[in-house]
């Protein structure tokens, strides 16, 4: 008689970085860049627009991520950097069910558009 063996799910750092990067959107004070219709349709789909910025490390299922960001001009940095941290926590871990030990977040731009 032939065991089942349930194996293995191995998820891509980039579609951690798509859910991070998709987490991140629903912060106020965070700066999306926007561009053409289509070309920011074509980017979502592909998750790659979504992603950038984001680099994720997962090591024994450990896992650390690094966020580049820019904010709105006024905005109390370290308030919406303390929500984005725990906010990115939170959904990947739900998500992915990868324990989420960092979440780095550097900002590199101020909008004051």
């Amino acid at each position: 008689m032939e065991v089942w063996r349930q194996g293995e799910v191995r998820i891509a750092d980039q579609v951690v970085a798509v859910i991070a990067g998709l987490a991140a959107q629903d912060i106020p004070g965070i700066v999306t860049k926007a561009s053409g219709l289509y070309e920011e349709m074509s980017k979502r789909i592909s998750g790659k627009n979504i992603a950038r910025g984001v680099q994720v490390f997962i090591e024994e299922g450990v896992t650390r991520i690094e966020m580049r960001i820019a904010v709105h001009y006024g905005t109390m940095i370290h308030t919406v950097c303390r929500t984005l941290q725990k906010k990115v926590k939170d959904v990947v871990e739900t998500f992915t069910g990868l324990e989420v030990r960092e979440v780095n977040v550097r900002v590199e731009g101020i909008d004051v558009g």
